[in-house]
């Protein structure tokens, strides 16, 4: 293995970057490429970041991939406390990668530690870590069209203590994964099942947090809505089981007919979409007015029926923008499961893919280059 030192320009943090001597030849990485899927392969290198009480942030590494040694009473063990973000880098026509609205993410992760207790990791350092994992791994960027390369930073509290409290040790990593297509034969709308038995999270609970708790919370419903012949399943508020929350793992919005975008107002329990924020910003810069707000389950049934709702889609990181043709339930489905997706759905997702991938003039200064 070859070892260097680079100093970092906005921090006082060097990185220190160890190579692996067991990288993928050309011909195994392009394989691989190929037909990556989703979150089935990793690249050759991680980053590495230690906290302490003690020492604050320190030893940064970019590292050859590899398992992770844990004390069995690694305090994320034991009482979870873990958080993760996710985006992609993009590679652009002329070959140089991209990302997408990192210091959103950087700034997310932060309310997300400051909810679970965990260290708060600066912006900068955490889109640095981004850079630094694609200086070695770049050639992990596929070019064809609508893939990336999709990264996964993640915090977990390794303190060797069962007591209940904040760990007083943690450690913050980045793992990527290239990505194919997300839709392998094009969008395809989706019918999604409305779960009436669970909720997502709890008024006052995580949330609005990007921890793996809330996900484990949405698996049981998630594979009630796969019975059902659903691709995902939407919470409704933990209150009055009346509002719209959010999907498993997406934001949704309804199209009115008069062209209004409505999404559930961010209510402390509905996690702050990256790509959520996107699309409300380009759709009034095409001068639709978007309302955020309550949303109640009736009135997308009610307005489906009346065709006041013209247009359903979830958001998020993997897939961008799926349009939702039906929603399911007990006793019910509202819209036609064959609908093809809706005008003004794909035109935001195409909008906002043409941003990620260099296609179209970054207007609003969202893309960092990597590399």
């Amino acid at each position: 293995m070859s070892t260097t030192t680079s100093p970092t320009a906005t921090f006082p943090i060097p990185f220190k970057t160890t190579r692996s001597q067991a990288a993928r030849v050309l011909a195994e990485r392009e394989s691989i490429l190929a037909n990556p899927g989703f979150g089935k392969h990793f690249t050759d290198h991680m980053v590495s970041i230690d906290w302490t009480v003690e020492q604050g942030w320190h030893d940064a590494q970019v590292l050859p991939y590899g398992p992770l040694q844990l004390d069995p009473a690694a305090s994320v063990l034991h009482y979870a406390q873990e958080i993760f973000e996710g985006l992609k880098a993009y590679r652009h026509a002329d070959g140089s990668i991209w990302t997408f609205r990192p210091e959103a993410n950087g700034e997310r992760m932060q309310r997300s530690a400051r909810r679970l207790a965990l260290p708060e990791l600066p912006t900068d350092l955490f889109v640095e870590s981004l850079k630094q994992l694609l200086a070695v791994d770049a050639d992990w960027v596929p070019s064809a069209p609508e893939t990336s390369l999709y990264i996964r930073p993640f915090m977990i509290a390794n303190e060797s203590f069962l007591g209940v409290r904040s760990a007083h040790r943690a450690a913050y990593y980045v793992i990527a994964s290239p990505a194919g297509p997300y839709f392998a034969k094009g969008v395809a709308p989706v019918s999604i099942w409305l779960s009436t038995d669970y909720a997502r999270a709890a008024k006052g609970g995580t949330g609005a947090a990007k921890c793996g708790g809330n996900y484990a919370a949405s698996l049981l419903p998630q594979q009630e809505a796969y019975e059902n012949g659903c691709a995902q399943v939407l919470f409704l508020d933990p209150q009055e089981g009346k509002y719209l929350e959010e999907l498993g793992g997406m934001n949704v919005f309804l199209v009115m007919k008069d062209g209004t975008l409505v999404t559930p107002e961010l209510s402390g329990s509905i996690l702050e979409g990256v790509t959520r924020a996107s699309i409300i910003q380009l759709a009034r810069d095409r001068g639709h007015e978007v309302q955020e707000r309550k949303v109640a389950i009736d009135e997308w049934r009610d307005g489906v029926a009346s065709g006041q709702v013209v247009e359903a889609f979830a958001c998020g990181t993997a897939a961008v923008v799926t349009p939702i043709a039906a929603l399911k339930g007990k006793g019910f489905v509202a819209g036609d499961e064959s609908a093809p997706a809706g005008k003004l759905t794909m035109a935001l997702r195409q909008e906002l893919t043409d941003i990620q991938y260099g296609r179209v003039a970054d207007r609003h200064n969202w893309l960092t280059r990597l590399a």
